[in-house]
């Protein structure tokens, strides 16, 4: 037994060492493991044999040999059928499948180049306090980028033009640009920005044929997907294509044209030589014969002709129209689309061929790939000593998954250029709308925070008012504010914010201003705080539309009939005639004063007030509405002793019998998962939750 455990440990040991001696004296070879075949040692234990299995056989095998094959790449000429072409049931793995990204080109500082009209050849970059957030590509030329001061980007341009983003101060309704904005008084606005996203994004919808779907990504990007008007426009082109041949629907396609006219960069079938030239200038070229493998015609590659020419005519409207520059990529899915967008910029669409997929991917750094950039990719270059696509090629989906748990699967279809993820349109406004603050100078006391919630719920209301023009019935369930210190935990306070027919800075300040007060203190006390507030934001959440014909406070209090109104009832053995007055209207004399939110109640002698969330919003309510809202409130009381007066009369019903406990609902026992424990054993343990 010992001894064959020792041949375990000596073998493993010379496998180790001769491994790190090849990477070091031939760092660009690499050392590929093999399931097979497996080196068995018997040994014995307690008279009862076992087998201890030992990973020794290994395959010596260059990088450069495993990148020159593309069998780590799946579906990269899919045999198109007649039932894909005619079919209606489109997905994620349809081989035509042809989806689009569309970026627009340093959008912040293009949307001030559109809103001030400056030559696109002036370099002019977006400034955020003393910080630099967007620069347009005649700036880059003089190597300005975002991380540059505003004084040293100066320097490098003379004549550099200078933009400050939009701010709020105290007492405006809408965002102003200030020549030089205090960041202890003002507070940054994107509103512009947004707007002006919304007006890309709704050109882009005019402008794109029937039947392409569109998802909004970012503020300033969208995906498109083509899928179904490139299959249309192939019938169009093709008619021969639109009957298959009788009972043989899975008969492939007829051999496609044999050119293409491209009106977008083909990205290279080697990348680095054509970075390194600069080559491709020109945005219309026709396929050449880069490579006798790749120089074949598929009919994918004519779908991604006929989507870059639906792409361009959207892209030129928006141009045209908007005077915004954009950028697209055009591949066969997400992923891929994202990644050609990038190639060449600015103002033009690159297409990324299925045949260029394993050279484009291979020599790009994995890190790169969104969700590979933070602890997960650290850990996976770590784990793997990678830093390329090319790099991960050669690990198996069972080593990844035995690493990172089951999840990973994905990290092993990303790397392959596999994406299966739809395009979706997303709804045009989000269900919640935030405005936060940063505070340079700490809040040392509560009379300090009403500045800063009168300022932030001007934006708020502007942005709420934006989105109820679109969706008139739009508004938010809860209001809420969150303070923190540093990086410590937040605190936060919330309460139900009322519908109104208007919305007003009065009114959210007003709500704000009552969660200040609950959560920090009184709004006018100097008294120091136990912890200094560097951070404060207000929100709005649970934006949805309302119900139909919705309608405010107001609406719920209608106008009550002057007439009295007649019933009887029986109290105390006595057969009465009872006649109850309900509010007259306000064309009346009688009724509660419009000038007081109470009454005294003459039979229990209490004093019976608006609620309170009425009473937040009196300003927005007229006179008419509130005597209404305390007519209604004297008619409640009433039918509750109405109500008290019932209750004492003699019944001959019985109790209702106690509820069975096996009917009632048990609170679900907390407990781990069943798939499962509490903490993340597979890639997610990589991200932190927000």
């Amino acid at each position: 037994m010992w001894f064959s455990l020792a041949v375990t440990r000596f073998l493993w040991d010379k496998v180790t060492w001769e491994r790190k001696r090849f990477k070091r004296n031939s760092p660009s070879r690499g050392l590929v493991l093999t399931p097979q075949p497996r080196l068995f040692l018997i040994y014995k234990t307690h008279s009862r044999p076992r087998r201890l299995s030992l990973r020794l056989a290994f395959m010596w095998k260059g990088k450069s040999a495993v990148t020159d094959s593309d069998s780590e790449f799946v579906d990269l000429n899919p045999t198109i059928t007649y039932r894909h072409l005619l079919s209606h049931a489109l997905g994620v793995k349809d081989p035509l499948r042809v989806i689009a990204l569309c970026d627009s080109d340093a959008f912040y500082a293009g949307c001030e180049m559109v809103r001030l009209g400056v030559d696109p050849e002036q370099p002019l970059v977006v400034s955020q306090w003393d910080s630099i957030i967007a620069v347009n590509y005649p700036s880059r030329k003089f190597g300005i980028t975002r991380m540059d001061k505003v004084k040293d980007a100066q320097k490098r341009c003379p004549n550099l033009v200078v933009v400050h983003v939009a701010t709020y101060k105290e007492g405006d309704a809408e965002p102003e640009y200030w020549e030089n904005p205090d960041t202890k008084t003002h507070k940054v606005s994107l509103d512009f920005y947004r707007r002006e996203s919304n007006k890309i994004h709704n050109m882009f919808k005019e402008s794109l044929p029937a039947g392409a779907e569109l998802e909004k990504a970012s503020i300033d990007e969208c995906f498109i997907d083509f899928t179904r008007p490139v299959r249309e426009e192939l019938l169009r082109r093709y008619p021969h294509l639109a009957q298959a041949p009788p009972g043989a629907a899975d008969t492939p396609l007829p051999p496609p044209p044999t050119t293409v006219t491209w009106n977008a960069n083909l990205v290279s079938i080697r990348p680095k030589d054509d970075v390194a030239n600069n080559l491709q200038e020109s945005s219309t070229s026709t396929l050449g014969d880069p490579e006798p493998e790749d120089s074949l015609i598929t009919w994918h590659d004519v779908a991604l002709s006929v989507a870059v020419d639906m792409m361009q005519s959207a892209r030129d409207q928006v141009r045209t129209k908007l005077g915004y520059s954009t950028s697209a990529g055009i591949a066969r899915n997400k992923f891929l689309a994202k990644l050609t967008a990038s190639y060449r910029k600015p103002n033009s669409q690159s297409v990324l061929r299925n045949a260029m997929i394993p050279h484009y991917l291979r020599p790009f750094p994995f890190q790169k790939i969104r969700f590979l950039g933070g602890k997960l990719g650290n850990a996976v270059a770590k784990e793997y000593e990678a830093s390329t696509v090319g790099d991960l090629l050669a690990v198996s989906l069972d080593e990844f998954q035995r690493t990172f748990g089951e999840d990973s699967i994905w990290i092993w279809e990303i790397v392959r250029g596999i994406d299966r993820s739809e395009v979706k349109e997303k709804p045009p406004n989000s269900k919640s709308m935030g405005a936060s603050k940063n505070l340079p100078t700490p809040v040392t006391m509560s009379c300090e925070g009403p500045h800063w919630i009168r300022v932030m719920a001007a934006e708020l209301t502007l942005r709420l008012n934006d989105a109820r023009k679109i969706s008139p019935g739009l508004w938010p369930r809860t209001i809420a504010l969150s303070t923190r210190q540093g990086w410590s935990a937040t605190q936060r306070k919330q309460a139900p914010f009322p519908f109104l027919r208007n919305v007003t800075i009065d009114a959210v300040a007003a709500a704000g201003d009552k969660l200040w007060k609950e959560l920090v203190g009184p709004l006018n006390s100097t008294k120091p705080l136990s912890t200094k507030i560097t951070h404060v934001s207000l929100s709005f959440n649970g934006v949805e539309a309302g119900e139909v014909n919705q309608q405010g406070i107001e609406g719920f209090l209608s106008k009550a009939p002057s007439s009295p109104r007649k019933r009887k009832r029986q109290a105390n053995s006595d057969d009465e005639e009872i006649v109850e007055t309900l509010p007259a209207s306000s064309s009346g004399e009688s009724g509660p004063k419009p000038d007081i939110d109470y009454f005294i109640c003459d039979r229990c002698k209490r004093r019976i007030a608006l609620p309170e969330e009425l009473t937040m919003f009196a300003s927005e309510l007229d006179e008419d509405t509130k005597k209404d809202a305390l007519g209604s409130l004297r008619a409640e009381h009433q039918d509750f002793h109405f109500a008290q007066d019932l209750s004492k009369m003699p019944s001959d019903d019985e109790r209702p019998e106690k509820p069975n406990p096996k009917w009632t609902v048990q609170p679900r026992k907390k407990g781990k998962h069943k798939d499962g424990g509490t903490n993340g054993e597979g890639i997610e343990r990589f991200f932190t939750k927000r």
